[in-house]
């Protein structure tokens, strides 16, 4: 594993314990590792290995059971913290893009804004702005249920980045759809993560996905047990 420098790390995981079940089912055993700022990172691995829950515990979705994780300079450890880190420092993708169907589009998209009480001028012209370079811009107005699998899932994008979060999560972002969308998504995800120097840790199964990422870490029953660059 990289030891960078701590101090410049975006993401610092240090022996993550998870468990569910009151113990019984162990999903994180003793997970060490260090994300610097800006790079792009993927997570592979069979269902199972941890990947998602890894993702949660850096979010703070999760709690872990012992160990540290610290996003941006912050201890994830306390409640109010890891709010704070949702509204303000992380974006996540999820695999399904958990998008409101009876809301439009936009509506959708400014959730996040309205969640930390964002000027709402400002809020939309940001909206625009992504929405139109992933392409969903005359699609804004239409409800969520009307719209593509690929469309919905560029909305998730451009959900995650409304408040142009320091860091991005993504879980298989891209599992659920076609491959004519998967890879149109994935290259919009890629431009607008490195165009704007943000750091990105993504879970994946895909391995051509993976080569086109900084690291990539290889995860099993719930360890890190290699990594290669891209």
């Amino acid at each position: 594993m990289n030891q960078e420098n701590p101090m410049k790390a975006q993401v610092l995981v240090e022996d993550v314990w998870k468990s569910f079940d009151r113990g019984r089912i162990e999903v994180l055993k003793g997970v060490t590792l260090t994300v610097p700022e800006g790079q792009i990172v993927a997570l592979c691995g069979v269902s199972g290995c941890g990947k998602s829950t890894l993702l949660n515990v850096i979010s703070g979705l999760e709690e872990v059971d012992s160990g540290n994780v610290r996003v941006s300079g912050h201890d994830v450890v306390h409640e109010s913290t890891r709010i704070d880190l949702l509204r303000h420092h992380i974006g996540y993708v999820f695999q399904f893009h958990h998008l409101m169907p009876d809301l439009t589009l936009a509506e959708n998209c400014l959730v996040p804004l309205i969640a930390i009480g964002g000027n709402r001028a400002d809020g939309l012209a940001r909206l625009q702005e992504l929405a139109t370079a992933t392409g969903i811009q005359h699609r804004l107005t239409q409800r969520v249920r009307d719209l593509s699998g690929g469309e919905r899932q560029r909305g998730a994008l451009v959900r995650s980045l409304m408040n142009d979060p320091e860091l991005l999560l993504c879980d298989e972002p891209t599992g659920a759809l076609d491959e004519s969308n998967r890879s149109r998504v994935f290259d919009l995800l890629l431009e607008l993560v490195r165009a704007r120097g943000r750091t990105l840790v993504l879970a994946t199964h895909d391995p051509d996905l993976a080569s086109r990422c900084d690291r990539t870490l290889k995860m099993r029953d719930g360890r890190i047990e290699g990594e290669t660059h891209g």
